[in-house]
């Protein structure tokens, strides 16, 4: 009950972050009124995305993952369904976008990497690669770009995604999957994308 009631706090938080952008949205195509609220740039509402999930993920790997190993009381690992162990955060992140998705608000997120363990979290767009290429040399500061996804326009934001924790050095350093394995502990280790519509849904 514990882990779902984590990543249902972000997909609370999410939903209500876009509570608002959407109202704001809304509010700038109606006209003119009293009291409407100005509309909020795509890029903002992803700078908010990104740190509640970032700051609800690091409680995760640090304050549950490492804490439960370090106490041995339980590991996190990749089938964490089948053996009831904890998931691994990149294992949470996952749970919290699929259940941010009920808000049918068209917003997702997901952790990619010049250096994946499991391929598919690769750069799938040219956007993607320069997008990593540039977080790792400026990881302070996002690269967003407006792109279009079928025929809709999306803003597209990626965030440095570091090594927060032991527990992420040892999974990256240690997967036989894992094309690099010399993190150190707040390196960058790839990069979170926030996906958000530009057109109301």
């Amino acid at each position: 009950m514990r882990r779902k009631g984590f990543a249902w706090g972000i997909g609370v938080t999410v939903i209500v972050v876009l509570g608002y952008w959407g109202m704001s949205s809304g509010a700038k195509d109606s006209g003119p009124q009293p009291c409407t609220q100005v509309g909020i740039p795509a890029e903002t509402v992803a700078d908010h995305v990104h740190s509640v999930i970032q700051a609800d993920r690091t409680f995760y790997t640090t304050h549950v993952v490492d804490r439960m190993q370090a106490k041995g009381v339980v590991v996190a690992s990749e089938n964490w369904q089948e053996t009831n162990t904890l998931p691994l955060p990149v294992q949470f992140l996952n749970e919290s976008n699929r259940l941010a998705g009920i808000a049918r608000a068209g917003i997702s997120y997901r952790l990619i990497s010049l250096w994946p363990i499991n391929k598919q979290n690769g750069p799938k767009t040219p956007f993607e690669n320069t997008g990593l290429s540039e977080t790792l040399a400026h990881p302070d500061r996002r690269y967003s770009e407006v792109v279009m996804i079928g025929h809709e326009p999306y803003v597209q934001a990626i965030y440095a995604d570091r090594a927060v924790s032991q527990a992420c050095i040892g999974c990256h350093n240690t997967h036989p999957d894992s094309p690099k394995k010399n993190y150190r502990l707040n390196d960058v280790i790839g990069g979170m994308i926030i996906t958000i519509p530009l057109k109301n849904r």
